[in-house]
């Protein structure tokens, strides 16, 4: 009820402990194996793998991991039974390519078709081969991002840095610099929040060793898409 009454709230809550470290090490060695050579993978000139897409596609086993009592049941709670996962994505702040983010909302979802005439959704794109396009708030209100961290975070690898309460501004992103709030979270730990809520990221601190490796699924309580849209992933909880 906690977690529940802080996403309503705040737009975001931590769930600890979620994934142990056997399990932490086992998913580090598939996602390797899996993005080597993959065109899903996003790497710099020297090689260094910083994020990937389309995840589903290169590990479809990778499903295991969010299929967690306490994480299902959260996802049930917000979003009703019927909810799908609708996208994957990994993320690395690698010691030896960090990265920054600046103040933004995740408004985009991946369909089939982004070639459909809508006034609602709008912005077609194309990511690694699968549509996007910018989402109407009805959709995005109704979804929900878990991002499960695979290192510990602390203030040397660019914390996720959010400003609580922001989702309930619609898509309006004004990048207030008051009340921010730092994720500062263990491995195994799940940082649950609505796609609306403002975030932001800096760079590791210079000479750092440490990652900062997420996997972020993205969830979605509809089913359906108006104006003839559709998910271009769709997986139940159950398979």
């Amino acid at each position: 009820m906690a977690a529940f009454n802080s996403i309503i709230q705040n737009g975001f809550s931590i769930i600890q402990g979620v994934l142990p470290q056997p399990k932490i090490d086992d998913c580090l060695r598939r996602l390797q194996d899996a993005l080597k050579n993959s065109d899903a993978a996003i790497e710099n000139r020297q090689g260094v793998i910083y994020a990937a897409r389309n995840v589903i596609d290169e590990l479809p086993d990778i499903n295991e991991i969010w299929r967690t009592p306490a994480t299902s049941e959260l996802l049930s709670e917000i979003l009703g039974d019927q909810f799908v996962l609708v996208r994957t994505l990994f993320f690395d702040k690698h010691p030896q390519r960090s990265w920054t983010l600046p103040w933004h909302k995740d408004m985009t979802i991946a369909v089939k078709d982004n070639t459909l005439a809508s006034a609602d959704f709008t912005k077609p794109t194309t990511k690694l081969g699968v549509p996007h396009v910018e989402a109407p708030f009805s959709v995005l209100e109704n979804m929900l991002t878990l991002r499960f961290h695979l290192d510990d975070v602390t203030e040397e690898n660019g914390p996720l840095e959010v400003i609580p309460g922001s989702h309930l501004n619609g898509k309006v992103n004004r990048g207030e610099q008051q009340d921010i709030q730092k994720i500062l979270v263990s491995a195994g730990d799940v940082l649950a929040m609505r796609p609306l809520l403002s975030h932001a990221s800096g760079k590791s601190k210079t000479g750092t060793t440490m990652h900062r490796r997420v996997l972020h699924f993205e969830f979605a309580g509809d089913r359906h898409l108006d104006d003839g849209f559709e998910w271009y992933y769709q997986i139940p909880r159950r398979s």
